[in-house]
């Protein structure tokens, strides 16, 4: 492992879930500060403190998506989801699966049954928010790709996943709803009170 200025750079075997299994393991035991997030984004171990302007963010979109499809519906925040690519461990802020969707034979997640992805953009890793990671869900086909940017108190969203990107990308400033309603959330996000950082 490699130590760099902002994150740790692990070498990493072909066989993608067996070691991203033993990172995550690993950084269980590490002494990780509370309030931090860890994730694996093209084999590197990214922290991030966690803030109340990302988790108020984070809350306002759950509160939306169990409006939509109710409390039994399989949304998530900061659970692990092995996406393509090499070594990609992500917890994403807010991931909703397909109905249905069930862990596989290992007990994980798959990415095939995400229909739907948030991400809160942090200063420190913004750049895995707006590149790496919408790679990754664009070749996962993740049908919507959302990224909540605080600090430019804008949306970003993704749909129409095609050959490792999006065919369509759309900006809305915060106080205007997002119209996800033709993509399989069918729903119009408001973005009223998202808090600006």
């Amino acid at each position: 492992m490699t130590v760099l200025e902002d994150r740790i750079e692990i070498e990493m075997a072909d066989d993608n879930a067996e070691r991203l299994d033993q990172w995550f393991e690993r950084l269980a035991r590490m002494p990780v500060p509370d309030g931090y997030k860890a994730e694996i984004v093209g084999g590197c171990v990214f922290m991030t403190p966690q803030r109340d302007v990302r988790w108020e963010t984070i809350r306002e979109i759950l509160w939306a998506l169990e409006d939509r499809f109710g409390r039994r519906a399989r949304v998530f925040s900061d659970v692990r989801i092995d996406f393509p690519g090499p070594q990609n461990g992500f917890c994403p802020d807010v991931a909703k699966l397909r109905e249905g969707a069930a862990k596989d034979d290992e007990g994980r997640w798959r990415y095939e049954d995400v229909e739907f992805v948030a991400e809160v953009v942090s200063k420190g890793t913004a750049q895995n928010d707006y590149g790496p990671k919408r790679t990754a869900y664009a070749l996962a086909g993740v049908p919507v790709y959302l990224i909540a940017d605080p600090y430019q108190g804008a949306c970003h969203v993704y749909t129409e996943p095609k050959e490792g990107d999006y065919a369509y990308r759309l900006r809305v400033g915060y106080g205007t709803d997002v119209d996800l309603t033709t993509t399989p959330l069918a729903l119009a996000l408001r973005t009223d009170d998202f808090p600006r950082d």
